[in-house]
């Protein structure tokens, strides 16, 4: 079987601003043929997150974190998850997948009205990432600021 040619799979997907439709079906197509793939999963994450289907986008940053915690090698679970079971403070791309798969949940989820889920997957992003590199202790501020309103 041929290795697995992402931006072959995606290929009508990169018009999503001006042709959604095709964009959408060239995605689901994508998603079909390589479900497993990071980097078409990647694509559907951000196709979803820029046409504002939360929910959808969701979806696929809980698909993308569970891709980045097998290649760290850390629970399945991001509770379950602290800071010295990976190099998470590292420039790499595992490390790096996994924060913003983080952030991009507790966005989505913000977005969603699942307020105590997105404060929750903040805080982690927040432990995780004490520079605050991808933005989750900097959403967690906001979240809670317009709580507080």
């Amino acid at each position: 079987m041929p290795p697995i040619d992402p931006a072959t799979l995606l290929a009508g997907a990169e018009a999503a601003r001006t042709r959604p439709i095709e964009s959408a079906e060239a995605i689901a197509r994508a998603l079909k043929a390589a479900p497993a793939d990071p980097e078409v999963r990647l694509a559907a994450y951000r196709f979803h997150f820029y046409s504002h289907d939360h929910a959808a986008a969701l979806e696929q940053a809980r698909v993308l974190l569970g891709f980045a915690a097998r290649r760290l090698n850390v629970s399945a679970d991001w509770r379950d998850v602290r800071a010295w079971d990976a190099a998470f403070t590292a420039h790499d791309f595992a490390p790096g997948l996994y924060l913003q798969a983080l952030v991009a949940i507790g966005y989505c989820a913000a977005r969603l009205g699942q307020i105590e889920e997105a404060g929750d997957v903040l805080a982690k992003a927040a432990e995780l990432d004490p520079t605050d590199r991808f933005g989750g202790a900097w959403l967690l501020a906001r979240l809670a600021a317009v709580e507080e309103d």
